[in-house]
């Protein structure tokens, strides 16, 4: 839950500790939905961390200057231990976890720990919806878990997965969900590039995902822009949606890739990569051993040129780069942050 302490925390941490400001940590591979977007449930990799060794993992990365962690997979809910662990990270980093809406209903106490709970959901289009989550019923669980945790005071957010099945339907699901006081945030359908060479499989690649309509996803970001001057549910910067406008019309990039620089990944085995999509460098438990060494600095320089995906967590946290930032993505989220801490008095 975010409190004024931890802020007061985060902010002394970030201006003593510069580093590598956000981790995203993969905590199982296992998942209840069959989407045809992606490719972690055709793995069918079981093994995972413990409860005590994710919290060994956690303390590493607060010591390297770790301030955002989000949890996903798989879908992290079907751990048992989930409440424990979203506990403990509370404390030390702003917290996200995902779900695809089918487990938060019953996590509720759990997910009060969580800053944020990102449900996802991809369409309006409840048939569309379940055809897109290779599960019926899916869409009518999102909704009403969206609906239930809303109600319970929980800082729920929809984060639907641009793409091209669904790329003219982006604007009004926005509408639709900000009008409710529902913060919506996205993802960019991509696929990995180096399929079963990576730590851990995400993108799989489908034609009909595959965003051809460069202009329609540019007038996207020119009308998110737009929105955004006057409301606070859009939790996304205008300067993301500038790089993936200007990437829509133009095909180049105007960022770097800052994977080890701004964020890293950790799988369900606690393997470190600068992405997901690269293979792994270490463990988490030996990290603090390489972390400031020569070998790392070389690593940095190296993905720092590559320009293989365009997964949009992975854009945002390479053209907001270091602690400035961190005072971009203040800036630009100001009315945001005043809505959460607005309902964090009422909580009070």
């Amino acid at each position: 839950m975010i409190t004024y302490s931890k802020i007061l925390d985060l902010a002394k941490r970030a201006l003593k500790t510069p580093g590598t400001y956000h981790a995203q940590w993969f905590l199982t591979s296992r998942c209840n939905y069959r989407c045809k977007g992606c490719s972690v449930w055709r793995e069918r990799n079981y093994e995972e961390l413990s409860t005590e060794e994710v919290k060994r993992g956690l303390d590493i990365l607060r010591n390297i200057g770790v301030l955002e962690i989000v949890f996903s997979g798989g879908n992290p809910l079907l751990r048992d231990d989930i409440g424990e662990i979203l506990k403990y990270a509370s404390r030390y980093f702003i917290t996200t976890v995902y779900d695809n809406g089918s487990m938060a209903i019953n996590k509720i106490d759990e997910l009060r720990y969580a800053d944020f709970v990102a449900i996802s959901l991809d369409t309006l289009d409840e048939k569309k919806n379940d055809y897109m989550k290779g599960v019926d019923g899916a869409w009518r669980r999102a909704m009403e878990a969206i609906r239930i945790l809303n109600d319970e005071g929980v800082n729920v957010g929809v984060s639907p997965t641009i793409s091209q099945i669904n790329l003219y339907e982006i604007i009004d699901l926005t509408k639709y969900f900000t009008s409710l006081g529902i913060p919506v945030w996205y993802c960019l359908y991509t696929y990995d590039y180096q399929p079963g060479r990576g730590i851990f499989s995400i993108g799989k690649e489908n034609y009909e995902y595959e965003i051809t309509d460069y202009k329609t996803l540019a007038t996207i970001c020119d009308t998110l822009i737009e929105m955004k001057v006057r409301n606070p549910y859009i939790f996304i910067t205008r300067k993301t949606l500038e790089a993936v406008k200007y990437l829509a019309l133009t095909g180049k990039r105007i960022w770097r890739c800052k994977a080890f620089r701004n964020f890293l990944v950790v799988d369900h085995l606690g393997r470190v990569s600068g992405c997901h999509c690269r293979e792994p460098i270490t463990t988490i438990f030996n990290l603090p051993r390489i972390w400031r060494s020569s070998y790392m600095r070389m690593l940095r320089k190296e993905l720092n040129k590559c320009t293989n995906c365009i997964y949009l967590c992975y854009i945002f946290y390479s053209v907001h780069d270091g602690l400035t930032g961190i005072l971009e993505i203040t800036l630009d989220q100001w009315k945001s942050i005043k809505h959460v801490y607005k309902r964090l008095r009422t909580q009070i």
